[in-house]
């Protein structure tokens, strides 16, 4: 078994509530690294002491628990692994959204005093039922892929050799962060991973859950449209227009529509709203989708040239959600601000391009800054390896923010 990398920013938020009766909910895309970071937590419980007859793991979606699919089998399970006192146990179950009404279950076994750790591929963990019968008696912890220093260290917990910041970006930029593609030892493989991740998505998280997917290749080009157009604003009329032009995809809007929507509870976009400023509301339309890894781009298209703009925005907005922002794009009159992002009554203002280097550029990003009138920071994100600050505006490089995993 390959040693566990141990992602210290999401296990120091889970620390607190190891032992109490909560119960910890870890949500994010499939292969992000849920699994690994729950045995990780069981390895920390083991280093703390805790007895292996106290530790239970299942995993749902391994075969020996292929027909655990109801609250039955799962109880019996569950009781056949644990043992017959369940009082300060520690339980671990993973895609537990593979059992139709698993929330009964695993509340009945905390009422018995059992720590419980679930994960899950799917949104639908925390609506419906879970948020219904659950309410105050979980936390969730959304995980997100490798981001920029986790990337480095994994690869340098290999034995790999790392080069300058600069370099290691870009190729980051054109890798992704999907922990198990790291390991693999060439382009090649790494792209039969990531399209095989996309081939899971699609059985498991969307076909399986929706059931409603009438015309799968209808779906699969809706994917592949939205994937290789992400970080833009999205119009769901414009896309079923452009299928049915330019692919000859009899496609509807609202059906355009319901398919994002498919996969962004399988967590593999992220649809980012748009924020009215000078209104203090949210906007209907005009909002973005960002992708769970970049990596998804590059196994759906042939394309393997980083393509700056849309890349950096993404690796940001995902920088920015690692870090407990709520993030929207932001409306000024007629001009845009990349991001507002919101935490503890705070909000920033973040503005990302390539580089500033050219006046009419560096005009263009800094002009939506001048119309903000609160004094909430500013920041702007480029590639430039001299970063100034100009009228209260922060300019930061952005490969260098993240390396230093540094929050704003």
């Amino acid at each position: 078994m390959a040693e566990l990398f141990r992602r210290e920013l999401y296990l120091e938020r889970l620390r607190p509530f190891y032992d109490t009766d909560l119960i910890k909910v870890v949500t994010g895309m499939r292969r992000c690294g849920k699994s690994c970071l729950m045995q990780t937590v069981m390895e920390e419980l083991r280093e703390r002491g805790v007895g292996e007859d106290r530790i239970t793991y299942l995993d749902l979606d391994a075969r020996r628990y292929r027909r655990v699919r109801d609250p039955d089998t799962f109880d019996k399970a569950i009781e056949a692994a644990i043992g017959e006192d369940p009082r300060g146990s520690y339980l671990f179950v993973d895609e537990v959204q593979n059992v139709e009404g698993f929330e009964e279950v695993v509340e009945a076994w905390r009422l018995e005093g059992v720590s419980i750790f679930i994960t899950g591929s799917n949104s639908y963990l925390l609506s419906g039922e879970l948020a219904t019968k659950l309410t105050g008696r979980y936390v969730e912890l959304e995980l997100f892929t490798l981001a920029f220093p986790e990337w480095l260290g994994m690869r340098e917990a290999l034995g790999e050799e790392i080069g300058p910041t600069a370099a290691e970006f870009e190729r980051y930029l054109r890798e992704g962060g999907m922990p198990g593609a790291v390991r693999l030892p060439n382009p090649t493989a790494r792209s039969a991973y990531v399209a095989d991740v996309i081939a899971q998505v699609i059985e498991k998280d969307v076909s399986r859950r929706a059931g409603k997917v009438r015309n799968a290749e209808a779906f699969r080009r809706v994917m592949t449209y939205m994937v290789s157009n992400y970080a833009a604003p999205t119009n769901f009329a414009n896309i079923a227009e452009e299928l049915r032009e330019a692919q000859g995809t009899p496609v509807l809007a609202r059906t355009v529509s319901r398919y994002a929507g498919y996969l962004e509870a399988a967590k593999v976009l992220y649809r980012c709203p748009t924020f009215d400023l000078k209104s203090r509301r949210s906007l209907h339309g005009g909002e973005k989708h960002y992708l769970a890894d970049l990596s998804l781009y590059y196994a759906l298209n042939t394309d393997n040239q980083v393509s700056y703009g849309p890349a950096l925005e993404n690796v940001v907005y995902q920088y920015l959600r690692r870090h407990g922002w709520t993030v929207s794009v932001g409306r000024v009159g007629r001009l845009e601000v990349d991001f507002i992002a919101r935490k503890d009554q705070r909000y920033v203002y973040v503005q990302v391009s390539m580089s500033i280097v050219d006046q009419n550029v560096e005009e263009r990003e800094f002009r939506p800054f001048s119309l903000i009138r609160d004094g909430w920071p500013r920041y702007l994100l480029t590639l430039d390896p001299l970063p100034t600050t100009r009228d209260g505006v922060t300019h930061l490089n952005i490969a260098e923010l993240m390396a230093s995993d540094a929050d704003l």
